[in-house]
């Protein structure tokens, strides 16, 4: 796969390079679903066999899935989501909460995520401030990190004089 944002200075641009590309989301959503080996993988998702291979081996290279060796009937590989992969649990909820929203429309969502503690959905992905008080977007200000580099750095003074 074709790295578009390598060079980027930018932490959304870096993410989408290591996962943004639609099939590895549908196959972290398969992972997420208990997903492990390529067949299952293949059949679940109606992949061809090349995309699915150069898929899986771009999660894992950017450390969001691991080969493991399932030792069974000779040389027979599962993927396992890492703690990175785990770590997009937030995000594929946003995701498809979004999606709830936004496409199929409240009451017509293609599937619940329930809490397995109380049986009840579980509430929406929210930004919340160092209180646990959820923000709104105009709450919020971006400004630049310490890996800024010096065209972001560039960037941020041209948005605060008032240029793009």
């Amino acid at each position: 796969m074709h790295s578009r944002f390598r060079q980027a200075n930018c932490s959304v641009a870096k993410a989408l390079d290591a996962i943004g590309d639609g099939w590895s989301l549908m196959i972290l959503r398969e992972c997420f679903f208990g997903t492990r080996r390529f067949v299952d993988f293949q059949r679940s998702l109606g992949i061809a066999k090349n995309i699915l291979s150069q898929r899986l081996q771009h999660l894992e290279e950017h450390g969001v899935l691991a080969r493991i060796d399932a030792g069974r009937h000779g040389q027979r590989f599962e993927y396992a989501l890492t703690p990175a992969g785990k770590d997009l649990a937030t995000v594929m909820t946003a995701l498809r909460q979004w999606g709830d929203r936004w496409i199929h429309g409240p009451g017509n969502e293609p599937m619940l995520v329930l809490d397995r503690r109380t049986g009840r959905p579980i509430p929406p992905v929210r930004i919340a401030d160092e209180d646990g008080q959820p923000m709104a977007t105009h709450d919020m200000a971006i400004v630049p990190g310490p890996g800024a580099t010096a065209d972001t750095l560039q960037r941020f003074r041209r948005i605060a004089e008032g240029e793009s």
